[in-house]
Order: C-alpha cells, then sequence, then structure tokens
C-alpha cells in the first residue's frame, strides 16, 4: 500500500504482537488500512524494518523484543503512548510452537515456554495497555487463539493446551474489563504462514481438500475478523472467540 493509497486517519492506535509477517502482519495490514497508526512487535529487529516500510512508516512504528519479557511489554506500550499519544486496541498475537510429537514425551520446559510465550505474555500485554490508556478511555483486546485450542489436536497438543488457556483468559479479561474494554478472540484453522508450513508444506493440495471452503487461510483472513472485533460493529460483543476456519469444524461430526 502507497502512501498516496492510504485512508484518512481513524484517530485510532493499535498495538499488534508477533506481526512482522504472517498472521500479525495480515492484522496490521487491515489495520493501517481502514486508517488507524499502528505498532507492531517481534524478535527479528530487520523484518520489522521491513515490515514498517512496506505499512507505511508514517503509520507504524516497531518495537523489537521478546514477546515474554515484562520489560519488552512495558517498552512497547511506552513507545506506543509516545508516538501516538494513545492505544485503544491490543492484538496478542505473538506465539511459538516450537516441539511436535505426543504429550506422553513433551519436556515439560519446552511446555513451560510454549505457556510462558503463547499465554503469559498475552495477560502481560493486556495488563500493560489497561494501565497505560484503556482502562480511563476504553478500547477492545484481540487474542488470536486456533482452533487447535477447541479439539484435541495429535502432536501439537502443547500448542493447543496454550490456546486453550488463551481462550479462558480472554473470558477472564472480558468479565474483569467490562464495560469499558471489550476482549474476544480468534480460533484460525491452519493458515498459509511461514509459522505452520510444516502441517502443509508439500501437500497443500491435501490439507486444503480437507476444509469445506476448499482452501488453507490467509493471513488477510484474520487481518478482517480482527479489524471487524475492534471495530464499532462489533461494540456489543466480548467474551467470545470467533471460529476462522474454513469450515473444518464441521468435518467434526459424525458421518
Amino acid at each position: 500500500m502507497s502512501s498516496k493509497e492510504l485512508p484518512e486517519l481513524s484517530g485510532k492506535v493499535a498495538l499488534v504482537t508477533g506481526a512482522s509477517r504472517g498472521i500479525g502482519y495480515g492484522v496490521a495490514e487491515a489495520l493501517v488500512a481502514r486508517g488507524d497508526r499502528v505498532c507492531i512487535t517481534g524478535r527479528g529487529e530487520e523484518a520489522l524494518k521491513e515490515a514498517v516500510e512496506r505499512l507505511g512508516a508514517d503509520r507504524v512504528i516497531a518495537v523489537p523484543g521478546k514477546a515474554h519479557d515484562e520489560a519488552h511489554q512495558a517498552a512497547a506500550v511506552a513507545a506506543t503512548m509516545e508516538a501516538f499519544g494513545r492505544v485503544d486496541f491490543l492484538v496478542n498475537n505473538a506465539g511459538t510452537n516450537p516441539v511436535f510429537g505426543p504429550m506422553a514425551d513433551l519436556d515439560l520446559g519446552v511446555a513451560r515456554k510454549v505457556y510462558e510465550t503463547n499465554v503469559i505474555s498475552a495477560l502481560g500485554f493486556a495488563q500493560q495497555t489497561w494501565h497505560a490508556w484503556q482502562k480511563n478511555h476504553g478500547g477492545a483486546i484481540v487474542n488470536i487463539a486456533s482452533i487447535a485450542g477447541l479439539a484435541p489436536s495429535p502432536f501439537i497438543g502443547a500448542y493447543g493446551m496454550s490456546k486453550a488457556a488463551m481462550v479462558n483468559l480472554t473470558l477472564q479479561l472480558a468479565h474483569e474489563f467490562a464495560p469499558v474494554v471489550r476482549v474476544n478472540a480468534i480460533a484460525p484453522g491452519v493458515v498459509k504462514t511461514k509459522f505452520a508450513e510444516a502441517l502443509y508444506e508439500g501437500r497443500e493440495a491435501e490439507a486444503a481438500a480437507a476444509y469445506p471452503l476448499g482452501r488453507l487461510g490467509v493471513p488477510e483472513d484474520i487481518g478482517g475478523a480482527a479489524a471487524f472485533l475492534t471495530s464499532d460493529q462489533s461494540d456489543w460483543i466480548t467474551g467470545q472467540t470467533l471460529v476462522v476456519d474454513g469450515g473444518i469444524f464441521l468435518n467434526a461430526g459424525v458421518e
């Protein structure tokens, strides 16, 4: 999107974690496209710089760091407040899935890392945005969960367990932060990103055939859902998990 194509500023500001690529980038792109200013985070400084250039350096800033690092969480929120003066929306997308295998053989240290990165970091960012702006001014939070958190997911059990916790975190925050801040989650199916390549690489047609809508997801699908959940059109929605899965859950019934 060139600067000439950018819409007028909406007056709203978002912080999107894990947004140098993939789903997070798709969310940031959707929010910029409607006029929001955005702070993106991620571990790779160069990747973040490239993302800022593509999204528009006049509307987007980046703060590199590890999502589970409390100092990084504080720094990202502080940078957003300094640059834009507010932080209306938080999209918790940062996550990890470093292990593939049965739960019976899962290294407990790895399980702790997955939980801390995928869940505790989201809570930390939510606390930061709440105290910095949202408590007194309102806003919305969107947590990127997964359909892996809603049903058994063989070989990615640790990831699924953490995403189930993300769904419950959404409920807890929605209850505590109401009526000032709305908190919802999105549970995607398999989305074509580098993060999810192991689930479809070399067999995309086969993987897509399982989806009633005939394709895997793309980051724009999740970006559109996040834009909706941070818009006035969703003003009476909180504590919900929106499944965006191409219909894959329709195959869970008995045939």
